[in-house]
């Protein structure tokens, strides 16, 4: 039977020479519920230069699909792919996908494993694939390949095969960087050549910021990469360490699950285990994959959470019944300081092993956090414990001590504030989203805010992250390490008229929300 790729329950890969970690490139790849931002969202990330969001994928099918059924042979395939000349050939049968093989999988799978020719073609294809509608931007097909270093994707058109397009395919529409990037991410062999990979990331944002991408795509771009190098770094410590003894799924909580990262990015991320996990048994081993991954993050840049926050800590590394407990006593016996320490844990996306772990674990909490008043007044007081910095009168504040006297923190007292609220409009309306873009969408639908209010906090979220990301590049460009703190000069009168707007639309939702549920504690 086929070779199926998939990291819902991923072996240890064996650590290969850069160009042959293509055994998996075109791997279907599990993906959790509430993964994909909405297409109405990607509309939003309208990107001039790169023009990825305004190209949709239907411009870029340029032939129809080549196919053969799963009975045909691997000389059959490699004839028709010469013929053809393609890299890539589908195996469809009654209309149906059953898989795809590349040029890569015949050189990996039959020359080098000196496999018989006459053998069938499910014998060396990646089964049930990963796919894209003929609907989607070509913005969604760069971050699915960087994602999930793939190269080609079949297009399909409901449950029919329209196509195929491929990462030379969107060569031709600019800014591949990302997927070459990640293609570079999966070929390295060891932490130092992934962390040689990730001083790219800089330039990376330099580079979309110079374009004017706006900070919705920027963020997909940037998260997409630490994703890769994430599953890099825990393939890596797979085979250093041998195989998982049981599922496990890594999460990323915080920025990196809301797919909101910038090149100023610390950790943020856990283990949710089997419940076959038995500490005796299995917790050396994990203790050692977490810590070693960890490690590798900090090496390529992103640095340890000052809160401990990540999956070297043991607390953060637990089997499912316990991460069922902690969501438990979080919601129903809420304690401001302690969802103040954990909120960052209802932002979470699956990143590699076992999806179907994370799913069940949100939607358990979602289950129990919608309409939970009590529960919802405590996440409202936590998210109104960061407020702009707006004077009584309207005017904006700075910092007025320390090392960053004169400045504003654009992401405590900018980003974040907006974050929290639609943290709390997704948890009183149970939805799946993450990203806080997506969130906000969802909630003006489901009524948990208004149409127009959702559309300010979406416009003042976006303003405030460019405004972020704009700054940060100046930093790199000028040789200074990027950091969050924005002194007003930097802005012209206009723009900081435009910032004044934004925090006042912050202010008065986070009043409205405060009133809704301050009833809530009592």
């Amino acid at each position: 039977m086929g070779k199926s790729t998939s990291n819902d329950k991923a072996p240890a890969p064996e650590v290969v020479a850069p160009d042959v970690a293509s055994a998996r490139d075109e791997g279907a790849v599990t993906r959790s519920k509430a993964e994909s931002p909405s297409a109405e969202a990607y509309q939003r990330a309208m990107d001039p230069h790169l023009g990825l969001v305004a190209t949709p994928v239907r411009t870029l099918v340029r032939r129809q699909p080549v196919t053969l059924p799963p009975t045909a042979s691997i000389r059959e395939t490699a004839l028709l792919m010469r013929e053809q000349r393609v890299s890539s050939v589908l195996i469809v049968e009654d209309g149906r996908l059953f898989g795809i093989v590349t040029d890569r999988d015949l050189r990996n799978r039959v020359i080098a494993e000196d496999l018989g020719t006459d053998r069938p073609i499910l014998d060396i294809a990646t089964v049930a694939p990963l796919t894209i509608e003929l609907g989607s931007t070509a913005f969604e097909a760069l971050v699915l390949m960087a994602r999930s270093n793939v190269h080609h994707v079949p297009v399909m058109d409901g449950a029919r095969v329209a196509g195929m397009i491929t990462a030379t395919d969107l060569t031709e529409h600019h800014s591949t960087s990302a997927v070459f990037l990640a293609g570079e991410i999966y070929k390295q062999t060891s932490v130092e050549g992934l962390q040689r990979a990730s001083t790219r990331i800089r330039n990376l944002q330099r580079n979309l910021a110079a374009a004017d991408a706006t900070a919705y795509a920027t963020g997909q771009v940037v998260t997409a990469i630490t994703d890769a190098l994430t599953t890099r770094l825990l393939q890596l410590g797979e085979a250093k360490l041998g195989p998982a003894p049981i599922d496990y799924a890594w999460v990323a909580a915080g920025s990196q699950a809301r797919s909101e990262q910038t090149a100023k990015s610390d950790q943020d991320n856990f283990m949710v285990l089997d419940d076959a996990y038995d500490v005796a048994r299995h917790g050396e081993y994990f203790k050692a994959l977490a810590g070693f991954v960890c490690a590798g993050l900090d090496a390529c840049g992103y640095i340890y959470c000052p809160g401990e926050m990540m999956a070297m800590t043991d607390t953060w590394r637990q089997p499912l019944r316990a991460w069922k407990q902690y969501f438990h006593q979080w919601i129903e016996e809420p304690e401001p300081k302690a969802l103040m320490l954990t909120c960052v844990f209802f932002d979470l996306r699956h990143i590699y092993g076992r999806a179907a772990l994370v799913d069940e674990l949100r939607d358990y909490f979602l289950a129990r956090a919608k309409g939970n008043g009590i529960f919802l007044a405590y996440m409202v007081g936590n998210a109104l414990s960061h407020q702009p910095p707006l004077s009584m009168f309207g005017k904006i504040t700075t910092e007025r001590k320390g090392e960053h006297r004169g400045t504003i923190d654009l992401k405590h007292t900018g980003v974040v504030p907006i974050v929290d609220l639609a943290r709390v409009y997704a948890l009183a309306g149970g939805h799946p989203q993450v990203n806080t873009q997506d969130r906000l969408e969802v909630a003006s639908q489901s009524r948990e805010v208004s149409e127009e209010s959702a559309r300010d906090l979406r416009d003042a979220l976006e303003f405030l992250a460019v405004t972020r990301i704009r700054h940060q590049a100046r930093q790199m460009d000028a040789g200074q390490p990027p950091d969050n703190f924005l002194a007003l000069k930097e802005l012209s009168n206009f723009e900081r008229t435009q910032l004044k707007d934004a925090f006042a639309v912050v202010q008065t939702l986070q009043s409205v929300l405060g009133q809704r549920h301050q009833a809530g504690r009592f």
